[in-house]
């Protein structure tokens, strides 16, 4: 249905410390979203960043949850509940550490493989019934600790490559929205 609206979340850190880390991969695919509609994002009182408009003939909003990352269900549950959005119509884009650098993949539910973001979501909606855009940002190298790995800034051999991929996520995204997962799945996988 073209006028129910769509809630597209990107999943990150606040704040310039973490803007370039691969942890940020969700907000940097929103901010390419906002530029899309246009739209500024705007403080909300979820406790998130937030920018509405349209994509295509969908109403869509747009957020950036303002808490860190292992905080960020909250946000999103204030927002389907201010907005009435449906968890179909939910779409949370995240770093994927099980996919190589430059791979992006759309899927329905499923578990959180040890991402604290997506278990925070999952939590909060009391669902894991909502679509997902994985960026992916590869394994750590050698012994790395992945928590230290995900707050480390793209290398730099991968920013070169950073803006296509954050493109390609940002069109995955609005193909979930404009025509269905399945639809998205074909068109990119």
């Amino acid at each position: 249905m073209p006028d129910e609206r769509w809630l597209i979340v990107g999943l990150g850190n606040p704040g310039p410390t973490y803007a370039g880390n691969r942890h940020n991969a969700g907000f940097m695919v929103a901010d390419v979203l906002a530029a899309r509609i246009p739209a500024r994002f705007k403080r909300d009182r979820s406790r998130a960043e937030v920018a509405t408009g349209r994509l295509g003939e969908h109403p869509v909003t747009l957020a950036k949850p303002l808490g860190f990352m292992n905080l960020s269900g909250g946000p999103v549950a204030a927002l389907r509940s201010f907005y009435k959005v449906a968890p179909d119509r939910i779409v949370v884009i995240h770093d994927e550490l099980d996919l190589p650098f430059g791979v992006i993949r759309v899927k329905t539910g499923g578990g959180d493989n040890g991402h604290n973001g997506l278990r925070s979501v999952t939590t909060s909606l009391g669902t894991r019934d909502y679509h997902r855009v994985r960026v992916g940002i590869g394994r750590p190298p050698g012994r790395m600790d992945p928590a230290d790995f995900v707050l480390r800034d793209f290398s730099p051999a991968e920013r070169k490559e950073l803006p296509v991929l954050l493109e390609l996520a940002a069109d995955m995204g609005e193909a979930v929205a404009a025509r269905g997962v399945s639809a998205a799945q074909n068109d990119f996988h």
